[in-house]
C-alpha cells in the first residue's frame, strides 16, 4: 500500500509505525466494510447493520451517491446485490470499474467543471426515482468538492475562489460546509427532496469528527441546521472576500428571499434512513490491534483532535515525552493514536497539507527534546492518500529528520506553509497514491 515503504522502514520502530498506518487504511476499504455491514438474506431481504429492506417492495434498485470511495462502495454493494441493481451513478475522482452503476468524475479539493457536468447526471438520475425505487446512497468524505452543484446565480468560479479562500483560513469542515451547503442545489438535504418519494438507504463512510451527518459531505441527505445567516457569519468570522455572486445569494437567503436548506421536519426526509458505517475509529482501532501484536500497549488518545496542524503536532509530543519519563499514560514501548482532522491556516506559499505540517512540527519538537536519543517515530496521513493539494499521503519523522543546525529551516518552512519540499528532501514524505477510502486523518507516535 506505502509505494516507498522500503525506503521509509529503516528500523524496526519505523516498520512498526508504517504497519499500523497500512492497517488502519486496509480496515477502511469499502469491499471490507460492505461485506461486514451489509447482507443479502434469501433472495429478497437486504440487511444493513440491524435494519432490514424487503427488495419485493420495489421496482427498481439503484445506487447514486458520490465521495472519493464511492466507486469502491459502489462495486462493493454489487458483490452483495449483483444484477438486483438496476442501474445508477456515482461521481468520484478515484474512477475503477463497475458492472452495473455509472461512474463520473470530478476533482477534490477544490471542484471543477467536469465535476459540474457529472453531478448534474446525478441529480437527472435522483429526479428519476420514483416511489418504487430503492436507492442505495454511496456517501463517503470528499464529496463536497466532488459533487458540485452551484445554485441560482453562483458560477463554478465562483465556488472554485470561495472553496480555495475557506481552505486556506483555518476554518473547520462543518463551517466550511456550511458555506458550500448555501450554495448548492445538492447539499444540505437538497438530494433528499430531489430523489423523493423514493426509499433512500444512505450509506456513509465519515470523514468528519462526531459523524455529523449534515458535515459529511455537506450533507446532501440529511437535514440541515445551518442556515444562510450561519455561512454568511463564516466568512465575517475569517475575513473571506468571497466573489459577488456567492456574497449575494447567502445575504437574500439570510433575508428570506431564497429558501432555506431542509430541516429535520421536513418531508424529504421521512422515507430516508442513515447508516454511519465505517468512520475515524475503524482506522484507529486495526492500527491499534497491530501496535499490540507487536508486543506494545497501544493507547487511543482521540478520534476527535482538531484545531492547528502545528499545535496538536506539540500537544502529541508532550505526551509522548511525558510517557517515556513518567509511564503516563502508558509505559514505552508504546504507541499513542489519534484521528480527527487538523487544520491549517495558509499564510504562506508553499506546498504541503495538514498531516504534513503535522509531522514537521513534531519533528522539531522531537529535535528540541533530544533528536534521535528520545525514540519517537511519528507517522501522520490522510487515510484518502492525498494530503491537502498534494500527491503524499502524509510523512514519517523522528529524531533524524530535522538534524542539529537546521531547527530554522523546518521553523521557515513551517512559516511559509512549504513543508512539502523540506519533508521530500528528507525522504519523509508517505506515499499511498489514491486508498480507495477516505475516513479522516490518522496519527500514530512510537515511542520506543
Amino acid at each position: 500500500m506505502i509505494e516507498n515503504r522500503d525506503r521509509l522502514a529503516t528500523t524496526d520502530a519505523r516498520e512498526v509505525a508504517l504497519e499500523c498506518v497500512e492497517a488502519g487504511i486496509a480496515a477502511g476499504q469499502p469491499r471490507r466494510v460492505i461485506r461486514e455491514a451489509v447482507s443479502l438474506e434469501g433472495d429478497e431481504t437486504l440487511r444493513v447493520g440491524d435494519a432490514t429492506y424487503h427488495l419485493e417492495h420495489y421496482d427498481e434498485i439503484v445506487v447514486l451517491g458520490g465521495g472519493n470511495a464511492a466507486v469502491h462502495v459502489a462495486a462493493a454493494l454489487e458483490d452483495v446485490l449483483g444484477d438486483r441493481i438496476d442501474g445508477g451513478l456515482v461521481v468520484t475522482d478515484d474512477p475503477g470499474e463497475t458492472q452495473y452503476v455509472s461512474v463520473r468524475e470530478g476533482d477534490h479539493p477544490v471542484p471543477s467543471e467536469r465535476g459540474v457536468e457529472s453531478t448534474r447526471d446525478l441529480l437527472a438520475a435522483a429526479d428519476a426515482a420514483d416511489e418504487d425505487t430503492l436507492v442505495l446512497a454511496a456517501i463517503t468524505g470528499g464529496g463536497s468538492a466532488l459533487m458540485p452543484a452551484p445554485a441560482g446565480d453562483v458560477s463554478l468560479e465562483a465556488l472554485q475562489a470561495t472553496t480555495t479562500a475557506l481552505l486556506e483560513s483555518g476554518a473547520d469542515i462543518g463551517e466550511i460546509n456550511a458555506v458550500r451547503k448555501h450554495c448548492s442545489a445538492l447539499k444540505g438535504g437538497r438530494l433528499a427532496r430531489r430523489v423523493a418519494p423514493a426509499t433512500v438507504v444512505s450509506l456513509v463512510f465519515s470523514d468528519v469528527v462526531g459523524n455529523d451527518r449534515s458535515v459529511i459531505a455537506s450533507g446532501p441527505l440529511a437535514p440541515d441546521a445551518s442556515t444562510f445567516a450561519d455561512a454568511l457569519a463564516v466568512l465575517e468570522r475569517y475575513g473571506i472576500d468571497a466573489p459577488e455572486r456567492v456574497v449575494d445569494r447567502l445575504e437574500r437567503g439570510a433575508a428570506g428571499e431564497v429558501d432555506e436548506t431542509p430541516g429535520p421536519d421536513d418531508p424529504a426526509f421521512d422515507n430516508v434512513s442513515t447508516h454511519v458505517i465505517a468512520d475515524g475509529m475503524t482506522v484507529l482501532e486495526a492500527a491499534r490491534d497491530v501496535a499490540t501484536e507487536r508486543g506494545y500497549e497501544a493507547l487511543v488518545l482521540s478520534s476527535r483532535v482538531r484545531g492547528e496542524a502545528r499545535e496538536a503536532a506539540t500537544t502529541h509530543i508532550a505526551i509522548a515525552e511525558e510517557a517515556l519519563a513518567t509511564g503516563t499514560p502508558v509505559s514505552p514501548p508504546a504507541v499513542l493514536l489519534s484521528g480527527g482532522e487538523t487544520t491549517v491556516t495558509v499564510r504562506g506559499d508553499g506546498t504541503g497539507g495538514p498531516n504534513q505540517e503535522f509531522a514537521t512540527s513534531a519533528a522539531v519538537e522531537i529535535a528540541d527534546g533530544g533528536g534521535p536519543e528520545n525514540g519517537i517515530i511519528v507517522a501522520a496521513v490522510d487515510t484518502d492518500g492525498i494530503d491537502g493539494a498534494t500527491d503524499a499521503a502524509g510523512a514519517l519523522v523522528d529524531g533524524t529528520t530535522v538534524a542539529d543546525g537546521e531547527r530554522d529551516r523546518a521553523h521557515a518552512a513551517l512559516a511559509d506553509n512549504d513543508v512539502y519540499p523540506y519533508l521530500e528532501e528528507r525522504d519523509a514524505l508517505i506515499h499511498t497514491g489514491p486508498t480507495g477510502t477516505n475516513l479522516n486523518d490518522l496519527r500514530l507516535i512510537v515511542v520506543d
